[in-house]
């Protein structure tokens, strides 16, 4: 025979948290998040770009291929157990994305449009702005070598910081070519077998001190005479609107391999959106032209976005010789501008809101609740209700506002038998709903609404 009741679970003694670095996303938290997302995925499909997806792990050569054994100090990796083969969650969707387009090369358009939103992982300390997970949106064209196509990505990333709330006031996109940055250094005296490190150097001129990076750079090979020069030339930035009206001394023009970008620039209305800035360099070894990066204009946060011209990438990864570029933008450094900008109530507002909130003033409405709440929900309404057991009207109509409901669908028993009150929650009006009655039979004057029994 069974007992009446099972036996109470044992209680750990231990309090649980989030892994650290992680995040917990409660609805208003999700919320921001889903319309981040949306506007992500929107604003690629309306420039273009078809979705697609990896997994969220992958073999671990498929990293260390491209950035060598040093990188496996920066992913979370993992053997099965019993298992022979390490594998490594995605820290980027590049390789992924490589990996994928070699698969089916041949078959695929040329120019192919792509875009993916997903979590990724860093093994790293956690900081402000730089967390071991984190959402991001990537986008990328493969197989055209245009500067057509590098301007198609900063405008798609520029479309989806406007959709946001964001002004070229706040953020701006900075924009190098890896190609006139090599013949920089290499003019200033660093010799072709430390350029890697150099790059990596000047990636970072930024975040070190000017005495520390001084001392990297002279041991790098670089003419200590000219040290003032190389300087001010990494400390330039300037913005392409000036550029265009003639504001700037001839010796900030482009360099050469972004005449061509900056007049497409012109061109796509995007000139107070960009800068030129000689010390973008962008770290990764992959990149092979332009590159750019979403910053702050006041520059208090880390870089909102990323990316460039990788033209040598899926050739590594087994596919024919395929130029690409593309960008990747975080949701993290994202969010934190979003919030000190106070856009966050902005985009919570755009949050999906339910449709109608359903109340049984009366008792003698209960029959009818769960029949009209059905039909309406097969109606592919969104509709709630309240949980609490009062049959207070007034406190009911406060958290059916609290949802954000657009209407409040009343039924009380001194209404007739089978109808209800609509009301709007905007306006405070009694009426008809039109949308409801796409899910009951027939709509009475002065906003009741007559609804089949049964």
């Amino acid at each position: 025979m069974l007992p009446d009741t099972l036996p109470a679970m044992p209680r750990s003694s231990h309090r649980f948290q989030a892994p650290k670095g992680t995040r917990d996303f409660y609805p208003q938290d999700l919320a921001v998040r889903r319309y981040i997302e949306s506007v992500w995925r929107q604003t690629a499909i309306s420039h273009g770009f078809d979705e697609i997806e990896g997994p969220t792990f992958e073999h671990l050569d498929l990293y260390t291929v491209k950035s060598g054994p040093e990188i496996v100090s920066e992913l979370f990796t993992f053997r099965r157990q019993g298992g022979d083969v390490d594998y490594a969650l995605r820290p980027e969707f590049t390789p992924t994305l490589a990996r994928m387009y070699a698969a089916q090369a041949r078959s695929l358009p040329k120019p192919t449009r792509w875009f993916s939103i997903g979590p990724f992982f860093r093994a790293e300390r956690p900081q402000r702005g730089r967390l071991r997970e984190h959402i991001q949106w990537n986008v990328d064209i493969i197989g055209d070598d245009s500067p057509d196509a590098d301007v198609q990505i900063i405008a798609v990333a520029v479309r989806a910081l406007e959709r946001l709330g964001l002004t070229s006031k706040e953020v701006r996109i900075r924009i190098n070519h890896r190609v006139d940055l090599h013949r920089t250094l290499t003019g200033f005296g660093i010799p072709q077998d430390r350029l890697e490190v150099a790059f990596a150097l000047v990636d970072a001129v930024e975040k070190l001190p000017r005495d520390e990076f001084k001392k990297r750079a002279l041991e790098l090979g670089l003419d200590k005479d000219r040290w003032d020069e190389f300087a001010r030339l990494l400390s330039r930035q300037v913005p392409a609107a000036d550029l265009a009206a003639g504001r700037t001394p001839n010796e900030d023009r482009p360099l050469e391999h972004l005449e061509a970008l900056h007049d497409r620039i012109v061109k796509g209305g995007l000139l107070e959106w960009c800068t030129y800035a000689p010390s973008l360099a962008r770290g990764l070894a992959y990149y092979t032209g332009t590159v750019f990066e979403v910053h702050e204009v006041r520059g208090k946060e880390r870089a909102v976005a990323g990316g460039g011209r990788y033209d040598n990438l899926i050739e590594l990864f087994g596919g024919p010789p395929t130029p690409a570029v593309g960008i990747a933008m975080g949701d993290v450094v994202l969010r934190l501008i979003l919030e000190e900008r106070g856009l966050r109530k902005s985009v919570e507002a755009q949050a999906p809101r339910p449709d109608a909130f359903l109340i049984a003033a009366k008792e003698a409405a209960d029959p009818r609740f769960a029949a009209l709440l059905a039909s309406l929900r097969r109606a592919g309404l969104h509709v709630r209700h309240s949980d609490r057991s009062t049959r207070n009207v007034g406190k009911l109509l406060g958290e059916a506002a609290k949802a954000r409901a657009r209407y409040a669908v009343i039924l009380g028993d001194e209404l007739q038998e089978g109808c209800v009150a609509v009301k709007d929650l905007a306006s405070a009006e009694v009426r008809a709903w039109k949308e409801i009655t796409e899910a009951i039979d027939k709509v009475g004057p002065d906003g009741v609404v007559e609804v089949e029994e049964g």
